[in-house]
């Protein structure tokens, strides 16, 4: 099993370049989830990695699919769209290739489904 690392105050790893035009934390997601907001949890993990853990509420969409699924998802261009993956690279691409599609409000949840299983619900196992 991964080490836990150590947390600044966002809930970041400490020295976590985070980018709050491209991304929000886990604990900005919760908080999200907690107000009853309305948006979408995106996980583009690949199946597998879906089926041995994942975020309850979340939707499958795998990175590699996205050209394929475009058309299900301009349903959401107008919703606030968060995206996971394992640690947060696929996810940036993903949210890369959705503003170029004219997706506006579209971020990548930093340090991905692992850093939610550390610092959000630990029940999520890591891998």
């Amino acid at each position: 099993m991964a080490t836990s690392p150590k947390l600044d105050p966002r809930g970041l790893p400490e020295g976590y370049n985070f980018r709050p035009e491209w991304e929000v934390t886990p604990r900005q997601v919760k908080a999200m989830r907690d107000r009853g907001e309305n948006f979408v949890l995106i996980d583009c993990r690949k199946p597998a990695e879906y089926a041995a853990n994942r975020i309850e509420g979340s939707q499958l969409v795998p990175l590699q699919d996205i050209a394929a699924r475009l058309p299900e998802l301009e349903d959401c261009k107008d919703r606030k769209i968060v995206v996971h993956c394992h640690h947060g690279g696929r996810s940036l691409q993903f949210a890369t290739i959705l503003r170029q599609q004219g997706f506006r409000d579209i971020t990548s949840m930093a340090g991905g489904i692992d850093l939610w299983s550390i610092d959000i619900d630990p029940k999520v196992p890591r891998y």
